[in-house]
């Protein structure tokens, strides 16, 4: 490709977010069931449910969609940093919404019981922070790629939160000689002016960038507008229109490599 730098997605394309996630939704879930006898997996379901339409319901809502922090980063983020008005806000409805969240989805369940709800929502946030996971190919292709190209990371999500996922992994910083975080920019992906901002950082043209992500409505859809390649990994096999068309179609890290020469 004669590419001189590579952007890279964080989450789910070098973190295994969605797996980290889970485990701590499971863990939460299976401490209440062990109490109250409800069903684990219901559980959860009630309260990703509950979650995202309390999230969705918050004047914060625009502001998260468009920075790119999800309901379930809610649940454990504290909103510490950024400069926006907007993340003072969050910071403020934080503990409430991840009480508010577990208990109702307890009440769904039959179980009203706000100080179960109460003691869930401080376990999940520990029990996320546990597990810093990383998928096994990562490191494999960043000790191939280090040197040969400038590597930046480009992730959306709360300063704070995004800066602690790299710090419960610190092997993974050094790696990159930039790092821009959607909450600290002040836009997320898919939006034009962080990709310019990412491709000015690094000194090059959109030609000379590749895009790698997980997310076609951010990662690709960000790229391919700013006319940079975009490699789309897509390890679940998941099913895509024509809206969004990656320039290359990847099932599992390594596949990258191959795309360079």
């Amino acid at each position: 490709m004669g590419k001189k730098a590579i952007l890279f997605d964080l989450d789910d394309t070098l973190l295994w977010d969605d797996r980290s996630v889970s485990e701590a939704f499971a863990a939460t879930c299976q401490a209440a069931a062990d109490k109250t006898g409800v069903n684990q997996q219901d559980l959860e379901e009630s309260v990703r449910r509950e979650a995202r339409a309390l999230y969705e319901s918050y004047d914060t809502f625009a502001f998260t969609k468009m920075i790119g922090i999800n309901p379930f980063e809610g649940l454990w983020a504290n909103f510490l940093e950024g400069e926006q008005e907007e993340f003072r806000k969050l910071q403020q409805l934080a503990p409430a919404y991840r009480r508010e969240a577990w208990t109702r989805g307890l009440k769904v369940l039959g179980i009203d019981d706000e100080q179960l709800g109460a003691e869930l929502a401080e376990q999940f946030p520990a029990e996320r922070r546990a597990r810093p996971l990383v998928y096994e190919e990562t490191f494999r292709v960043l000790d191939k790629l280090k040197g040969q190209y400038k590597l930046l990371l480009l992730t959306n999500g709360s300063p704070d939160l995004q800066r602690e996922k790299l710090a419960g992994v610190p092997e993974l910083e050094p790696y990159f000689d930039h790092i821009i975080i959607s909450g600290n920019f002040g836009q997320g992906k898919p939006a034009t002016p962080i990709f310019r901002h990412a491709l000015e950082s690094l000194g090059i043209e959109p030609e000379d960038g590749i895009m790698v992500g997980d997310k076609l409505t951010t990662d690709i859809l960000g790229a391919n507008t700013i006319g940079m390649t975009s490699v789309w990994i897509n390890r679940h096999a998941m099913k895509r229109n024509d809206d969004i068309i990656p320039t290359h179609e990847i099932k599992h890290l390594e596949e990258l490599l191959p795309l360079l020469t």
